[in-house]
């Protein structure tokens, strides 16, 4: 007979303990993150009740104090916001970098839908091989890289203005460190969330959104594998990410050449 699989809980820790750890969490991240800032009192209001109504509109309380990660795809933020949410009391804003979301008024690229976001065991992320495309780009960071998989979700076609959509798989990954970083802040991306790598270190180091593939790694040998051996796991990592628009909505341009582009 198969032994059950045992899962262990997801840490619990006070509400105390959660502010202690992420303000230590914040005081790392200044030191060895690049880009990476507390924003002003308006922005930090504005991301922490945005996320708010996302996390209340697709009905996923919070139970325990954790991390959530809220993406700002306004065409004119483009910044990732790391909230401390709590079951009983204020969120907290503790900072963030520069993003890269979906463009318009390009063939194929999608606006990066907004919604709540599972970074479920369901899937299994991966590693970026550090491959160059034909342009000499390493599309998805450098070699070894984080690519955290949100699965398939329905986004709007950035290049078509009736508002027509299709399927694009969501991911959160780095970009290319010497062509592409340096645009992190402007949306770019195919649909696809871009982070700095020094953000996407720290994020794997410290599994801030990994809280469900820790659990699956005591009784899974692939996510195991896939997460760092030297890991220092947060008590206060989540599983939740949270794309929200605080501008005007961002809407879809028409692509002059469209009819030209290859397919990618």
């Amino acid at each position: 007979m198969v032994p059950a699989v045992q899962i262990p809980p997801l840490p619990v820790v006070s509400n105390a303990e959660a502010h202690k750890e992420a303000a230590r969490l914040v005081k790392m991240m200044a030191k060895t993150v690049k880009g990476f800032t507390t924003y002003k009192q308006d922005r930090r209001e504005a991301f922490v009740s945005l996320a708010q109504a996302e996390v209340a509109k697709a009905n996923q309380p919070v139970s325990r104090p954790q991390l959530i990660m809220v993406v700002d795809r306004n065409e004119r933020i483009q910044h990732l916001d790391f909230v401390l949410a709590l079951p009983d009391e204020p969120w907290v804003s503790l900072g963030g970098t520069p993003v890269s979301t979906g463009t318009t008024g390009r063939k194929y690229y999608y606006i990066t839908p907004t919604g709540v976001f599972q970074n479920s065991a369901d899937r299994l992320g991966y590693r970026a091989e550090g491959t160059k495309n034909k342009y000499g780009i390493r599309g998805i960071g450098a070699k070894g890289s984080r690519v955290w998989d949100m699965g398939w979700q329905t986004a709007m076609k950035g290049w078509l203005p009736k508002h027509e959509t299709g399927q694009i798989r969501l991911e959160i990954h780095a970009t290319d460190p010497q062509f592409l970083e340096w645009r992190l802040g402007h949306s770019a991306s195919e649909g696809c969330i871009r982070i700095p790598a020094t953000m996407n270190r720290f994020m794997d180091h410290y599994g801030l959104i990994d809280a469900l593939y820790e659990q699956a790694a005591s009784y899974d040998p692939r996510f195991a594998a896939l997460l760092p051996k030297d890991r220092e796991a947060t008590p206060i990592a989540g599983d939740l990410v949270v794309v929200v628009d605080s501008g005007p909505l961002t809407e879809p341009k028409i692509d002059p050449i469209a009819d030209k582009r290859p397919l990618p």
